[in-house]
């Protein structure tokens, strides 16, 4: 039996799941809390569909992601593969349930092959959270 390292996060956003989902697969919108550079997002938001982005660290660094689309489901369920260096690649899951209040509960998770990589990941993962509860909020 192998050993899995993986994480979930879950926050309660202060927007409905329309305009978070917006967010997630709307490259003008994405472009605007992830990090990523606007004019390197391609987004085939379908499964199977392709996406790639230049992400931009906060010391100005820049780096490529590429990946495809698995489970698409609108306004609930978003799988992203991301593919990695050396040929290997992993899935994000993103789940998406409306509150009564008229807020998002999000759950972000995934498997990771290692704790560095796990930890790596959820750090990477909460601060697109993090991005992402500011942000959603503007777009209605």
């Amino acid at each position: 039996m192998s050993e899995t390292h993986g994480y979930a996060l879950t926050r309660v956003l202060d927007a409905p799941v329309e305009d978070v989902w917006a967010a997630w697969t709307q490259p003008d919108h994405y472009a605007r809390w992830s990090g990523a550079v606007r004019s390197s997002l391609s987004m085939d938001v379908r499964p199977g569909g392709a996406w790639r982005a230049t992400m931009a660290g906060p010391d100005g660094s820049e780096f490529p992601l590429s990946g495809t689309y698995g489970d698409v489901r609108e306004n609930e369920r978003l799988e992203v593969s991301m593919d990695l260096p050396g040929g290997a690649s992993t899935v994000m899951a993103v789940d998406l349930a409306p509150e009564a209040d008229g807020r998002t509960r999000i759950v972000v998770s995934q498997e990771c092959g290692s704790p560095q990589e796990r930890d790596m990941s959820e750090q990477g993962s909460g601060m697109l959270l993090d991005g992402l509860a500011g942000y959603a909020p503007t777009i209605s």
